[in-house]
């Protein structure tokens, strides 16, 4: 009701303030001004016709501006004349003569132009005849001359005719053939000045005519009435003014206090602007070591604005919860609440602007969001969320804790500033920190990459020595008597040998990119089958304990790889022993609901097998834990320094994490994820296979590069009962497989350094494409089986050849069922 009243004030004050102004004054002001520059301008335009007549002006600028400003009074005096009748009535008379005064005008520049030029080129030709040699020539040329001046100053027919006179004369003159040219011209620019002299004359006195103040003056009277009248009008309104001003003395009275409180509003709306940008400045280039400290300042400087005793910016990381907070002093900090409220926010119902202001706290019953915050001691709640609905992964939350309810603001909608500040802030550092780690993993795996490589080159070389050890040891067996002296001895080697080729073995793996075979493992029945391996190598002082918390754990992998990850972890922790102790084998299932950093490797959900291995060794500290994984780094003097690379690299094959948990003294737990895969039938008990086999006799063709390692070839095959036909070069085998297609009951193609041993038997294959191949390579699992039957693989052996695994290769293939008895 007040409002309205005040309104009411206004609207009335503001129509007898306008009416006493006199606001027409000004219009009425405008049309005479516009009016007496419509006459200036007038005369001006005549003043410039006449300097053009006389030949004063070079061009008609100066004239055509006075028309242009001419026009624009005339508009000036239409705009002004509004919608008066009268006074539109006379402005368009005006008009009229303004439009007949400018069609002269136009008229006038045109002939004034073609008599300027003419008189140019007269005078031009006519300087040539005045020069002339021939006296009657220049005589009769200065006489039209002088008639022609005349003619200029008086355009009556007395002078025009003197002009034709002299024009004939100086026609019936002969002239030279050199000035008959001038004299043609002199006569014809003559002829067109004596046509366009009067009619500029005639020109000239229609504008003197037309220039008349009878409208002027008629124009000029009604506006000074108009004007008149306004200002009678306006003294009448001046003592209601007056009146009308008392009431609104009580309506300052009101506005002023109204004013006061809003500039209050604003003087804390733009302090809080100037903590925004000063936020903002500072996040601008902060390092990630700087940013708790900004953060936390900024929590405080926006605190101080809603007078929040608590404040903290929380938001949800791929693992983990973060949050960054500030307590006033004497308030508890309470180092879980951040996570609860984010937790809290989420599915507490916002306005549009994604803003939860809870000025003071009402619990209702005991379920509700309200008795969550006053259980956590809040008594009013701030809480800014992200915009976007899918991203709720942030909160900037302000608590009242000391005071009874948080300040009360209707800017509020402010404060997301400050929470997109601080959000881009903590993003923008977060990524940096990804980059920084991404690059740290991409110079590490280079790194590892070079040494794989590396030591994968050596390993093959260090191969084929141990290979040829194996492989004479395998031939001088049969002639050693059981129990003697050389028996021993030769056991020695071949037990130091196949050492050696485990070392190889672990480092093939190592320096191995590819995956292997994949398959379902049933990890119960692969910890069996390492557990029997393990009781037979782990020194006597350490004792292996197996805990399985689950019946059944499934994992997708290559099972030898699997097992390789038990016994090394298995191996490093009896070696950590330094007394007679018990490693304990845990397996046990886990499910992730959220995404988990595990070591250096983000889990995504799902469910996991955890195999754990614990020892109660020496444990390690801080410097040694963060090189326990990189190649060729050992603390003992006889190790490898490649257990835990290798675990590591195949664990991370398999989409899996290793993590590891250690302190000086208290021993050390390394826990493996491994992803969990489907369910498969139980394992059938495998058959052993026989242990020897030996040939009838049946011709199997060597392809060996080196004749050495063909020599000690054809020589193995030779004590297993086959006749060996050796070839160093693929195409004396490929001719003799051609030349005699049945001659060869199988065909042995041994590796080749630096070369494609697949292609060569794919050449065989294709020469005779029944004929079984066996392919020898220091690694299985290079080749995928498609691989194998496209170039008529059968069977592959490791090699250097083993003759217990060459002989179960050489029966399956020829089908061979009777073993060595």
């Amino acid at each position: 009701m007040a409002l309205a009243g005040v309104s009411l004030q206004l609207a009335l004050s503001t129509w007898l303030l306008l009416s006493g102004l006199n606001l027409n004054s000004d219009r009425y002001d405008r049309q005479l001004q516009a009016l007496a520059d419509f006459t200036r301008f007038e005369r001006g335009i005549g003043r410039e016709v006449l300097t053009s007549r006389a030949g004063l002006s070079r061009n008609y600028d100066a004239l055509v501006k006075a028309v242009r400003d001419y026009e624009a009074a005339l508009q000036g005096l239409r705009e002004s004349a509004a919608s008066d009748p009268e006074e539109n009535a006379a402005v368009e008379r005006l008009a009229a003569r303004a439009g007949r005064h400018e069609k002269l005008i136009e008229q006038f520049k045109s002939s004034n132009a073609l008599l300027e030029n003419s008189f140019a080129y007269f005078g031009m030709f006519g300087a040539r005849l005045s020069s002339s040699e021939d006296q009657p020539l220049a005589t009769g040329f200065s006489a039209l001359a002088a008639a022609m001046l005349q003619l200029t100053l008086n355009t009556s027919s007395s002078a025009a005719g003197e002009v034709q006179s002299r024009l004939d004369g100086l026609e019936r003159l002969h002239a030279s053939p050199e000035e008959a040219a001038s004299v043609r011209a002199v006569i014809a620019h003559g002829k067109l000045l004596l046509d366009v002299l009067p009619a500029v004359d005639s020109i000239l006195k229609l504008l003197v005519a037309e220039a008349s103040n009878r409208e002027q003056d008629t124009v000029h009277a009604l506006i000074i009435k108009r004007q008149l009248a306004a200002r009678a009008a306006a003294r009448q309104n001046r003592l209601l003014q007056y009146l009308t001003s008392l009431l609104l003395l009580g309506g300052l009275v009101y506005f002023g206090r109204s004013l006061r409180a809003r500039a209050k509003a604003l003087r804390r709306r733009a302090a809080f602007e100037h903590v925004i940008a000063n936020i903002s400045m500072r996040f601008i280039d902060t390092r990630h070591v700087d940013l708790p400290t900004h953060v936390e300042s900024a929590l405080e400087a926006l605190a101080g604005c809603i007078g929040a005793d608590r404040a903290y910016f929380a938001w949800q990381a791929p693992t983990t919860c973060h949050a960054y907070q500030w307590t006033r002093e004497g308030v508890s900090r309470e180092e879980s609440w951040p996570e609860r409220a984010l937790g809290l926010a989420r599915w507490l119902e916002a306005g549009e602007d994604a803003i939860i202001y809870i000025r003071k706290v009402r619990p209702s019953h005991s379920y509700d969001a309200m008795s969550q915050l006053d259980e956590a001691g809040v008594r009013g709640w701030l809480c800014i969320k992200p915009l976007i609905e899918q991203q709720q992964d942030a909160i900037l939350g302000f608590d009242a804790v000391q005071v009874a309810t948080l300040s009360d603001w209707a800017e509020i909608v402010l404060f997301r500033l400050a929470f997109d500040a601080i959000r881009n802030a903590v993003r923008r550092v977060s990524l940096e920190r990804e980059m920084e780690r991404l690059y740290a993993r991409l110079q590490q795996a280079r790194r590892m990459e070079t040494i794989g490589t590396f030591a994968s080159g050596i390993a093959h070389n260090f191969n084929n020595i141990v290979g040829a050890i194996l492989g004479y040891v395998e031939l001088a067996g049969p002639g050693t008597a059981p129990g003697s002296r050389s028996a021993t001895s030769l056991n020695e080697i071949r037990r130091a040998g196949e050492r050696a080729r485990e070392l190889v073995g672990q480092i093939l793996s190592f320096g191995r990119r590819s995956g292997g075979r994949q398959e379902l493992v049933r990890i119960e029945v692969l910890v069996a089958e390492t557990t029997g391996l393990l009781a037979a190598s782990l020194p006597s002082h350490a004792k292996l304990a197996v805990i399985q918390s689950v019946k059944t754990a499934t994992v997708l992998g290559d099972p030898a790889q699997l097992q390789q990850v038990i016994i090394n972890l298995c191996n490093n922790a009896a070696q950590a022993l330094e007394k007679p102790g018990l490693i304990k084998l845990c397996v046990a299932k886990r499910e992730i609901i959220r995404p988990l950093r595990i070591g250096r490797t983000d889990l995504g959900t799902g469910r996991f097998t955890v195999i754990s291995v614990t020892d109660p060794g020496h444990g390690m500290d801080d410097a040694t834990l963060e090189q326990i994984f990189e190649p060729f780094f050992t603390t003992r003097a006889e190790g490898t320094g490649l257990g835990l690379a290798t675990v590591r690299e195949i664990v991370e094959r398999h989409g899996g994490a290793v993590e590891v948990q250690t302190a000086p003294g208290t021993g050390a737990r390394f826990d493996v994820w491994l992803p969990c895969g489907g369910s498969i039938d139980p394992p059938k008990a495998r058959q052993p296979p026989p242990l020897a086999f030996r040939g009838d006799g049946e011709t199997i063709l060597v392809l060996e590069v080196d004749r050495r390692r063909l020599l000690h070839d054809e020589e193995l095959l030779a004590a297993l009962g086959y006749e060996p036909v050796g070839f160093t070069e693929l195409t004396a085998a490929e001719a003799a497989c051609r030349a005699a297609r049945q001659r060869f009951d199988a065909a042995l193609v041994c590796h080749v350094p630096g070369g494609s041993s697949l292609g060569l038997a794919a050449v065989l294959h294709q020469a005779v494409p029944d004929l079984p191949i066996i392919l020898a390579s220091p690694s299985t699992h290079e080749f995928a089986a498609h691989v194998w039957a496209a170039s008529g693989i059968a069977e592959m052996v490791h090699h250097p050849l083993l003759s217990s695994e060459l002989a179960v290769a050489l029966a399956r293939c020829l089908g061979a069922t009777s073993s060595i008895g």
